[in-house]
């Protein structure tokens, strides 16, 4: 059963409702088909409502749900004869960030993404999607990998930000980050990176520089989490809410703002609530922004990614 959010209690109370109707035993007498049916229609127009309007604090709560798709589901939904690559050749193999070889939809790719983990025991062995500098170093060595043999390079980013540990910091987190942002600035392949759950600081940017910048629809994306910037600016998380409305973190915002390309849409209440039809959507989203880029040189694709991050951070003067 799908773990509900504090903003979804009635749909929780319909859900339940519908369960204990199923439930009841075929010989009791009693004919509920109808009303399973009446409340199936209310369920769905009150996910439909109740996702139409989610506040950036709901969405960071949605981007952030345990059972949403995790880079696996991803390779098992979209990519064929999956080969995976692991370690840096420096220091370690990082399991927050996995990656390798396999054909999309008939082409070959590198695909690169973070790993949350998907219960306990999962989660601390992927450290929570925090990767450490040989995490982003692997991943350099992938992307690397990808322009040597021409392949293009698809990544997706889930993760809170980079591990902020002392081995961490002492093996160069910062350098490490840099060196991967700048990997993926100065590759000469087609980069299509995807925001599939919680985009955090820089641990995101270093796999999201690509030419084209798709994110989900409950996604989000941002500099610091709102707990984060919360705890610098009124020194306390409990202003949570108040930072992710500033921060302008929802996929809406961004694709205003043009730090993303294009917003994929979510099956209704979320990819949480149908993983396969997740799935399915982003694979289109990609195929399409694939095909804009395949037939572009090295050199244009590198300058079509310069020139879209320089024009972010251009200011229109009066």
């Amino acid at each position: 059963m799908i773990a509900f959010l504090d903003f979804e209690k009635p749909i929780a109370e319909l859900e339940g409702q519908i369960r204990e109707l199923k439930a009841m035993s075929p010989g009791s007498g009693v004919s509920v088909e109808e009303e399973i049916r009446r409340l199936e229609v209310k369920l769905q127009k009150l996910l439909k409502a109740t996702y139409a309007k989610l506040t950036p604090w709901q969405k960071t709560q949605v981007a952030r749900h345990p059972d949403r798709p995790h880079f696996p589901d991803y390779v098992q939904g979209l990519i064929q004869d999956f080969m995976p690559l692991s370690g840096d050749r420096a220091f370690a193999d990082d399991p927050a960030i996995s990656g390798g070889i396999g054909r999309f939809r008939g082409r070959s790719v590198m695909v690169i993404g973070h790993e949350k983990g998907e219960d306990t025991q999962s989660r601390i062995r992927h450290n929570f999607g925090m990767a450490r500098p040989e995490g982003y170093r692997k991943a350099i060595r992938l992307m690397e990998m990808a322009a040597r043999f021409e392949l293009p390079i698809v990544t997706f980013v889930d993760t809170p930000g980079a591990y902020p540990g002392v081995g961490a910091e002492e093996r160069g987190q910062a350098e490490a980050i840099a060196r991967s942002t700048e990997t993926c600035l100065s590759v000469g392949t087609p980069l299509v990176s995807v925001i599939v759950g919680e985009g955090g600081s820089g641990g995101a940017v270093a796999l999201a520089s690509g030419n084209r910048v798709l994110m989900f629809e409950h996604a989000i994306y941002s500099v610091i989490s709102p707990e984060g910037c919360a705890s610098i600016l009124w020194r306390t998380a409990d202003k949570a809410k108040e930072a992710a409305e500033a921060l302008k973190i929802t996929a809406q915002d961004l694709l205003k703002l043009k730090v993303i390309d294009e917003i994929v849409s979510e099956p209704v209440g979320g990819a949480q609530r149908n993983k396969a039809a997740a799935v399915k959507s982003l694979g289109d989203a990609i195929e399409r922004a694939l095909n804009d880029l395949v037939d572009l040189s090295p050199d244009k694709l590198r300058q079509l990614r310069r020139e879209k991050f320089i024009a972010m951070g251009a200011v229109a003067l009066s």
